[in-house]
């Protein structure tokens, strides 16, 4: 089975040994790296805010998928990784504006810093697109 990753030009360039989506299979089914709140240049956005960096990891998903064809409803499974729970806790508010039920299954695990010492949150999320919907993305930087 083949594998095949991406990098839209949609959001910041990886810099490290990672991709922002692989596709898997017959390319329906879509795995995200982890998004944090950078934006297309790769600078943090919101530091200090923990709700304003859960936004812009949401939108950095978003974006990504879009590039498939796919859009946030086609997520499955999400990964949170917070370097504070309780405040997480506090963003359900803006997660609701981004996903409606069935909610995707997710998983939050709080941990004592991310890689960049202003960054609060990084979400990993799982994507299966409708045939109907599923886009060839464009292949760059690969």
């Amino acid at each position: 089975m083949a594998i095949d990753s991406f990098n839209p030009t949609s959001v910041w360039t990886p810099f490290g040994a990672f991709s922002q989506a692989v596709v898997q299979g017959a390319g329906k089914i879509v795995h995200l790296k982890g998004q944090v709140s950078l934006d297309i240049d790769g600078n943090v956005v919101g530091a200090g805010d923990l709700g304003a960096q859960v936004e812009k990891s949401l939108e950095n998903i978003q974006s990504v998928l879009a590039e498939f064809g796919g859009q946030m409803e086609d997520i499955y499974s999400l990964v949170h990784h917070v370097t504070d729970i309780k405040g997480f806790m506090e963003t359900g508010a803006i997660r609701k504006r981004y996903f409606k039920p069935p909610f995707p299954v997710t998983t939050t695990v709080e941990v004592s810093r991310l890689y960049h010492p202003d960054l609060l949150v990084e979400i990993t999320s799982s994507a299966e697109i409708p045939l109907a919907r599923y886009v060839e993305p464009h292949r760059n930087s690969i």
